[in-house]
């Protein structure tokens, strides 16, 4: 396995309102913010709706009631996010899946999520399945700043 450089973490701290989608959320935060390389840190909260694609499953499943968020991990990038959400409902049956658009927040969904600057995550395809995975590399450099003339004495 190739060395993969390290990166220090920087975090960031959110809550979403009643009826936000969570995932479409997630990804404008992603995108405001320019995060090239970020990873969930942790979140709670609680769904009126939940839009997941389930393990070998083509299309998404949706569930309506009340469910609380136990987990949900992943990648986000400008470049591609993959997101995994875990809920449980009213008996403690908990599923999961992959976060899809249409997850409505009920009461509250609380973030944090790191952001790694040294770092940038892509997807590309892989021959093993043929799916689009990560691909961690170093984040570009700022191009340097050209130096500011020396001022004329009038």
């Amino acid at each position: 396995m190739p060395a993969i450089p390290a990166s220090t973490l920087k975090t960031y701290a959110l809550r979403l309102r009643p009826g936000d989608d969570l995932r479409q959320q997630l990804l404008a935060f992603t995108q405001a913010n320019h995060i090239a390389a970020g990873t969930m840190l942790t979140c709670v909260g609680s769904l009126t709706v939940a839009t997941l694609r389930l393990a070998n499953q083509e299309g998404p499943t949706v569930y309506k009631g009340h469910f609380e968020i136990v987990s949900l991990v992943g990648t986000l990038s400008t470049n591609g996010s993959h997101l995994h959400l875990a809920i449980s409902d009213s008996t403690g049956r908990t599923i999961g899946g992959h976060l899809l658009d249409g997850c409505r927040v009920y009461t509250t969904a609380e973030i944090v999520l790191g952001a790694l600057p040294q770092l940038e995550f892509g997807r590309e395809p892989d021959n093993t399945f043929g799916y689009q995975e990560l691909v961690v590399r170093p984040a570009p450099r700022p191009a340097p700043r050209p130096a500011a003339a020396p001022k004329r004495k009038k």
